[in-house]
């Protein structure tokens, strides 16, 4: 009985459904704006290193060209890159319906830190010119 106890008390559960993750921008193709989501992304990898962009449905075209504006400026590389399909009922007690669902994990770049340098810096001089 020792035994078991002892292997549930040292059970680690990880859950990335139910993880509260602090680096998750879960994008909607409705709500906001394409360039919201962008320098969202780019704040979240200032403080975390990385983002992870997550999309359902018709969203994930947004998450796609989010993912390859910050890394055709050279700010992100790609990680990982998952792909599945969620139950979503569209009505309670209605029947599920599969929905696509996809994850992009985007790092950043050796150069992310001196490009955010050089836009802010861009940004100063143009305010000192106006």
């Amino acid at each position: 009985m020792e035994g078991i106890t002892e292997g549930v008390n040292n059970l680690n559960i990880t859950d990335s459904a139910s993880a509260n993750k602090k680096n998750r921008i879960q994008v909607s193709n409705t709500k906001k704006p394409l360039f919201f989501y962008v320098n969202l992304a780019k704040r979240y990898m200032q403080q975390h290193n990385e983002v992870e962009l997550s999309a359902l449905g018709m969203a994930i075209a947004t998450v796609v060209t989010i993912a390859e504006i910050l890394k055709n400026n050279g700010l992100a590389i790609e990680k990982r890159i998952t792909t599945s399909t969620v139950d979503m009922r569209e009505e309670t007690g209605g029947r599920p319906v599969p929905k696509a669902k996809i994850e992009i994990l985007l790092g950043k770049t050796e150069k992310f830190d001196e490009l955010m340098a050089a836009a802010t810096e861009e940004v100063i001089d143009n305010e000192e010119q106006s």
